[in-house]
C-alpha cells in the first residue's frame, strides 16, 4: 500500500497525493496486478503528472507480479475497440482465424498465399500481371510481371495531405497535398530525363528529409533510376565511399542544415567528396543564396522541369530502386539494393504491426541514408497516410509542438531520444492524445524510458520493431491487438519467421537470431560483397539466413533484444562495424591500433562506445582525455560526428586469437 509522503515526494501536492493515495489503495486491494495498473493507467494517471508518479504506481502494481519466470509486465492493453478496429483482426476475419498465434502460423505456413493478400489489401499497382504466380529473386511467387512501385503511393485522393511539415523556428505547418506531392515527382522524373539520366542510372541523394527529399526520392524512382542513400551527417570520406560503391552519376544535395540556429554547410561537403554533378537545393527555399561552386553544378529550379506529368517506367519486380547502406565486416560498409518489391514489405508491416490507417499521420525523425527513411515514405503513402516531417533538432520542445499540432498519430523513435526527452523533461505535458502508437527501432532500448514514452501519451502501446535494411522491415516486433510490456517484443513479424542458436549451434532460448526464408524484403545480393557468404555461410541449418542480433524468448510469447553478437553495433540508431570505426582511428597520429566495442549500460538501454587503444611505440606520453579527444576529433570528421565516444581504455595490447583476430567480446567482458 502506498501513503501520501510517498506521493508527495514525487511532486504532488497534499491534497492531489491525499486522493490519489485513497482511490489506488482501494484498486490494489481488489484486483490483480495487471487489471491493477490497467485501471491506474487508464483512469487516474495523466500526461501532466510527474513521471516520478507514473514510475512509483507502476512498480506497486506489480509488486507481486511473477518476475521469477522472466514474464514481462505490460504497461499498455488494447481495448475492444483496438482490436475490433485494427487491420491485423480484418484479415484474421478473411482468414476464419481466431488466435493471433494461428494468423502468424498461416501467414509463415503460407507464404505465397500471404504475400500476394498484402499485395492487393495494399492495392499495390502493376503494370502488367502474370496469370500463374511466379518466384520473385526472394522466393516468394506474386502475380506480379511489371510494376513502379511509385505508382502505388498515390492511390488516395488527390486532395488529401501527403506531407505535413514543419522547419525549426518557423510558426505553422505546410502541407503538400498527394496532387501537389505527385506534381513535384515528375518534374524531377522528367528533370533527370532532360539532363541524360536513364533507366538504371544511380543518383545519389544526400539531403535531410523535407517534402522536397521525398519528392526527389520518388522521382529517381519513377524514372527508373537508382537511389544512392547517404546520410546527411556523413563526413566527406564516408560520403565519398558510398558514391563509389553506388556508382551514382549524379547528386542532390542542400547549400546547409539548420540545427538550433547552426549552419552546418552540406554542399562542401559533397564537393570535397569530389562528387558528380550536383543540384542544390536551398534551405531558404530560393535560388539566390545558392552558388554553383563547380561547373556542371545546378540550382534546384534550374533542374526541375516545368513538366507536370510521366509515365512511371516499368520495371522488373527484381529491378533496383534504392542502395542503402549498413555496416560491413571490413571497413567498407554493404551496400544492399532494394527492389520494387522491398517497399511492399515496408508498407504490410505498417499496416499489420503498426495498424496504419488511411489518413493517420506519421512521423519518424530519420533521412533518406538510414533504412527508415525509404521506409516511412512507403509505409506511409501506401497505407494513404500523411509523412510528417520536421526539419529541425527534435530533442526541443518545438518538436513536442509539432507533433502535438500535426497530430501525430504514429509517432517513431530510437531509444537515445527517448533517453534525452527524459534527461531533459522537455516532453511534459503536451496534447499527444492524437497518437494511437509509438514505435522504436534503431537500438536497444531501456524499459523505464519507454514506460516514460508510453506516459507521454496517456499510454499508448511502443512497438518495438527489430529488422535490418537487408530485411526491408522487422523480423520481430509488436503489434495493436497484443499487451505491450516496455522494451520488448510480442512477435515473429507476419510472413516470416526466425530461430535462436547458442554459441555452439544448438537451439535455444537465449542466442544468435537465424532468419527463416523468404520473405518480400529480405536481400538477394550486395553490390560489393559475397551475399551467400555473409549471411548464409556456417549457419547452422542451409536455409537459414544469418542476422547477427542476440534474442531471448521469454514467457508467454514475448522477446528481449541484447544487441549484436558480431563485431557491429547500433550508435544513434546507426549501424555500424568495429572495422569501419576502427580504420578512422588507427590513423590518428600516436596511435598504434585501436579496438572499437559497444557495451549495454547496466538499466539496459542504447549501446555506449569504448574504445581500447594501444600507443606507438614513439608515442610521447598524453593523458586519458587528450587520447580521447584525439579520437573524438577523427570519428567526428571523417565518419559520422552523431558517434560519440563513451570512454576510452588504454592497454599495451590487444587480446588476439591464434588466427590474429581481435578478441573483442574479451573485450567487453572486461568492462
Amino acid at each position: 500500500m502506498l501513503t501520501v509522503e510517498q506521493l508527495i515526494a514525487c511532486g504532488l501536492d497534499k491534497a492531489e497525493a491525499s486522493e490519489i493515495t485513497e482511490a489506488v489503495n482501494r484498486i490494489f486491494k481488489t484486483q490483480s496486478p495487471a487489471a491493477c495498473w490497467h485501471e491506474i493507467s487508464r483512469h487516474i494517471l495523466t500526461p501532466h503528472h510527474p513521471f516520478a508518479l507514473h514510475r512509483l504506481l507502476y512498480e506497486t502494481a506489480y509488486t507481486d507480479f511473477d518476475r521469477a519466470t522472466d514474464r514481462p509486465a505490460p504497461a499498455w492493453f488494447p481495448t475492444d475497440k483496438d482490436i475490433t478496429e485494427a487491420n491485423i483482426t480484418r484479415l484474421m476475419a478473411t482468414l476464419n482465424l481466431k488466435t493471433y498465434h494461428e494468423l502468424h502460423a498461416w501467414t509463415v505456413q503460407n507464404r505465397d498465399t500471404f504475400w500476394q493478400m498484402m499485395i492487393e489489401a495494399l492495392d499495390i499497382k502493376t503494370m502488367s500481371t502474370n496469370p500463374e504466380a511466379q518466384q520473385d529473386a526472394t522466393g516468394i511467387a506474386t502475380h506480379l510481371r511489371e510494376l513502379n512501385i511509385v505508382e502505388s503511393c498515390f492511390s488516395a485522393s488527390p486532395a488529401a495531405i501527403a506531407i505535413v511539415t514543419q522547419q525549426e523556428n518557423h510558426e505553422g505547418l505546410a502541407t503538400f497535398t498527394y496532387r501537389e506531392l505527385e506534381s513535384l515527382t515528375n518534374r524531377v522524373a522528367n528533370g533527370l530525363v532532360e539532363i541524360g539520366m536513364e533507366p538504371g542510372d544511380a543518383v545519389a541523394v544526400d539531403m535531410p528529409m523535407n517534402a522536397e527529399s521525398v519528392a526527389i526520392y520518388l522521382g529517381i524512382v519513377k524514372a527508373g533510376c537508382v537511389v544512392v542513400g547517404i546520410a546527411d551527417s556523413f563526413a566527406p570520406d564516408e560520403i565519398a565511399t558510398r558514391l563509389r560503391i553506388g556508382k551514382a552519376k549524379a547528386i542532390f544535395t542542400q547549400d546547409y542544415i539548420n540545427r538550433a540556429g547552426k549552419h552546418l554547410p552540406l554542399y562542401e561537403k559533397v564537393i570535397a567528396a569530389n562528387a558528380p554533378k550536383a543540384v542544390i537545393f536551398s534551405y531558404e527555399g530560393g535560388d539566390a543564396a545558392v552558388q554553383t561552386q563547380r561547373k556542371g553544378d545546378m540550382t534546384w529550379s534550374a533542374f526541375l522541369s516545368d513538366t507536370q506529368t510521366f509515365t512511371a517506367i516499368p520495371c522488373h519486380p527484381d529491378a533496383h530502386t534504392n542502395i542503402l547502406f549498413s555496416s560491413g565486416t571490413t571497413g567498407e560498409p554493404k551496400a544492399i539494393p532494394w527492389t520494387h518489391t522491398t517497399p511492399i514489405k515496408c508498407a504490410a508491416d505498417a499496416y499489420l504491426h503498426h495498424d496504419i490507417h488511411a489518413n493517420d499521420v506519421l512521423a519518424w525523425y530519420t533521412n533518406l541514408g538510414w533504412m527508415m527513411g525509404p521506409w516511412l515514405i512507403y509505409a506511409s503513402l501506401i497505407n494513404k497516410a500523411t509523412i510528417a516531417l520536421y526539419d529541425g533538432v527534435p530533442t526541443g520542445r518545438d518538436f513536442g509542438v509539432f507533433v502535438q499540432n500535426a497530430k501525430v498519430s504514429m509517432l517513431g523513435v530510437v531509444p537515445t531520444l527517448v533517453r534525452a526527452w527524459k534527461n531533459m523533461d522537455c516532453m511534459h505535458g503536451f496534447d499527444w492524445q492524437s497518437i494511437r502508437a509509438f514505435s522504436s527501432t534503431g537500438e536497444c532500448s531501456n524499459p523505464e524510458e519507454m514506460l516514460y514514452l508510453m506516459s507521454l501519451a496517456g499510454y499508448k502501446p511502443v512497438i518495438e520493431y527489430c529488422g535490418g535494411t537487408e530485411i526491408g522491415g522487422g523480423y520481430v516486433t509488436g503489434t495493436r491487438v497484443q499487451p505491450a510490456a516496455p522494451s520488448t517484443f510480442t512477435t515473429p513479424a507476419l510472413g516470416l519467421d526466425f530461430l535462436l542458436y547458442d554459441d555452439n549451434g544448438n537451439p535455444s532460448d537465449n542466442g544468435e537470431v537465424f532468419i527463416v526464408p523468404p520473405s518480400l524484403g529480405l536481400s538477394t545480393s550486395l553490390l560489393n560483397a559475397d551475399h551467400n557468404e555473409v549471411y548464409f555461410a556456417g549457419t547452422p541449418r542451409p536455409e537459414l539466413r544469418r542476422h547477427g542480433d542476440a534474442l531471448e524468448r521469454l514467457a508467454d510469447g514475448y522477446y528481449r533484444i541484447h544487441g549484436r553478437v558480431d563485431d557491429t553495433m547500433n550508435l544513434s540508431g546507426i549501424k555500424v562495424s568495429s572495422a569501419e570505426i576502427e580504420e578512422v582511428l588507427n590513423g590518428v597520429e600516436g596511435i598504434q591500433e585501436t579496438a572499437a566495442v559497444a557495451v549495454s549500460p547496466e538499466d539496459g538501454g542504447p549501446s555506449q562506445l569504448v574504445i581500447y587503444t594501444v600507443s606507438a611505440a614513439s608515442e610521447s606520453v598524453r593523458t586519458k582525455q587528450e587520447i580521447r579527444d584525439a579520437l573524438q576529433t577523427a570519428l567526428s570528421r571523417h565518419l559520422n560526428p552523431l558517434f560519440r565516444i563513451h570512454d576510452v581504455v588504454i592497454v599495451d595490447a590487444l587480446p588476439r586469437t591464434a588466427s590474429n583476430k581481435v578478441m573483442r567480446r574479451l573485450l567487453r567482458q572486461r568492462l
